[in-house]
């Protein structure tokens, strides 16, 4: 038990043996005046019955209260496992969108990187091209100067056929 509940019974049961051990008292009427009218009845059993009432509509009252705190910590619960799951499918949402994405995303990427790889490739057999045509050009250039070279060193080697 709660120490609270634990003196408020300890009270009622020190109410309740005072009331006991002066029974004689509390029986003993007397002239009650009840504002319109009098009347002669016991006054300590109408201070006990009064006390009675007076807990009972206490424990009406706390019963009340936590009733009603444990319906409202029920629908804070509800509430929040729905707001939980709202969350969840808006969390799950959000990464199915992230993945769709990554994924358009990628393959754009993929795309782009394939057309700059032909591009790459394209230029590159362009160069080739070029560069064997470079070499075949300067290769005949050095033949042809070869050959003026040797046609030179042969006129030069041979003496002139009138003398």
């Amino acid at each position: 038990m709660k120490l609270h509940t634990l003196s408020l019974v300890l009270v009622l049961v020190l109410i309740a043996v005072f009331a006991a051990l002066n029974w004689n008292v509390f029986m003993r009427p007397a002239e009650l005046s009840l504002g319109f009218t009098s009347a002669h009845v016991p006054l300590g059993l109408v201070m006990l019955g009064l006390l009675a009432l007076l807990t009972a509509l206490f424990l009406v009252y706390v019963v009340f209260l936590q009733a009603s705190a444990l319906l409202e910590t029920r629908r804070h619960s509800r509430e929040l496992k729905a707001n939980r799951e709202l969350a969840d499918q808006a969390e799950a949402s959000r990464f199915t969108e992230l993945r769709a994405f990554l994924e358009a995303e990628l393959a754009k990427q993929a795309g782009l990187t394939a057309d700059a790889r032909a591009e790459v490739l394209a230029r590159v057999d362009h160069l080739e091209r070029d560069l064997h045509a470079f070499l075949e050009q300067s290769g005949n250039t050095l033949a042809a100067y070869i050959g003026e070279l040797e046609d030179r060193l042969e006129k030069k080697a041979m003496p002139p056929a009138g003398d």
